[in-house]
């Protein structure tokens, strides 16, 4: 069995649908025609296919081998609300103004579409069922794995493992790279306003000022982490958009602050929001002002299955050359759904390089100029398909 050799045919396809995608970018929740046009391709491979929620959807693979194996492989379909940028990708911009897949979701989509093929041609070697879940909403929350998960429908079949992937930016093309346990934060959201008293920036005696005690607030909760966390624990707290004020010499009523708290325990995430909402109230207090925090919970954290990590690990050897194959030494401050599936299912994440020079592929997620090397698709195809077929035994080196 060469999975290579069967993905081959199936790789300028793929590169060519991420740019098609790219040019046509959609936001979460919005994909109707991503999802129109990935329910075309898959029913011309006469699969079974389902939308159990609005956008997104579902194929079902049946193999030819009777089992009752089921495994699940998932790719994410939404863009970003951000204004491209980049010569590299003058050939396939988006045509959208203000939308843009800058996070690679485009490549994930394509590639998965081409695992779909392969699959297609191969059910003969394939024991019993692949579902392929093309997930819309997994950069806005509540999450589309969330609303696929509390729907019930996957859980009609009994999914053995779960596997999702991501671009890399931080990778070469033709790496690998995950680890058992703790891979991705749980990240929460917080909002802040702070209500003062407006008034004349020459008479400041006169008024409560909010973006002093913004500032205050700021620089305390920066605190929390380096006071209140043990030093051994991973944890954030970043503040991402502050607003208020009017001119330069008036001093506002109102500022608001938007951030967000990154852990990996809900014991965690719970110590920080103690500590900012003491936080708030002591300043609050001290200033005679207004604060009021919300704090909008996101998605767990991906906590990768042991046994599920060690068969990426596993097949991604027997695929490639070892070197080929990074075992991450710590989880990453990113967040992302896919932990959603890992609450019903056991599961696990990966990473596939998709950073080189020469694509100007090299920035990090969610920057304007962001692009995927096509390399990409040469690691990340060939590794869905082995991991769908669970025959990494029998799978050759290239």
């Amino acid at each position: 069995m060469n999975i290579q050799h069967w993905c081959a045919p199936y790789l300028k396809k793929a590169k060519e649908e991420r740019e098609y995608l790219h040019r046509f970018p959609e936001l979460s929740y919005k994909e109707f025609e991503t999802t129109n046009y990935i329910e075309k391709q898959l029913m011309r491979l006469g699969f079974v296919v389902e939308r159990p929620l609005e956008t997104g959807c579902v194929a079902i693979i049946e193999g030819d081998i009777n089992s009752d194996r089921v495994v699940a492989l998932r790719a994410d379909i939404d863009a970003l609300p951000i204004q491209e940028e980049g010569e590299a990708k003058a050939d396939f911009f988006s045509t959208r103004p203000g939308v843009a897949h800058c996070c690679g979701h485009d490549a994930h989509t394509a590639n998965l579409l081409g695992v779909a093929r392969v699959l297609a041609k191969y059910t003969s070697e394939l024991s019993g069922k692949v579902l392929l879940i093309f997930q819309p909403g997994e950069e806005t929350l509540p999450g589309g794995g969330r609303l696929l998960c509390e729907t019930g429908w996957l859980q009609k079949y009994p999914i053995q493992q779960i596997y999702g992937l991501h671009t890399s930016p931080s990778h070469s093309p033709g790496t690998i790279a995950t680890r058992s346990g703790e891979l991705m934060a749980a990240p929460d959201e917080f909002h802040m306003m702070i209500r003062g008293i407006g008034g004349h920036a020459a008479r400041p005696h006169e008024a409560v000022d909010p973006v002093v005690i913004a500032a205050e607030c700021i620089s305390s909760f920066q605190t929390i982490v380096s006071r209140s966390v043990d030093p051994t624990e991973a944890v954030v707290v970043t503040v991402g958009r502050i607003e208020g004020g009017t001119a330069h010499n008036i001093i506002p009523e109102m500022v608001q602050i938007w951030g967000t708290i990154r852990t990996f325990s809900s014991a965690m995430a719970q110590r920080v929001e103690q500590r900012m909402q003491q936080i708030c109230k002591g300043i609050a207090q001290a200033h005679e002002a207004e604060i009021s925090l919300t704090i909008n919970k996101g998605y767990p954290a991906v906590i990768n299955d042991e046994k599920a990590a060690r068969e990426v690990i596993k097949h991604a050897n027997h695929l490639f050359e070892s070197d080929k194959v990074v075992k991450m030494e710590r989880p990453m401050m990113a967040g992302e759904d896919f932990s959603f599936y890992q609450q019903y299912f056991p599961g696990a994440f990966f990473f596939v390089g998709s950073g080189a020079r020469e694509s100007d592929s090299t920035y990090v997620w969610h920057h304007p100029k962001y692009n995927v090397d096509p390399g990409f698709f040469e690691v990340a195809m060939p590794l869905m398909v082995s991991l769908a077929l669970g025959e990494s035994d029998k799978a050759g080196l290239h």
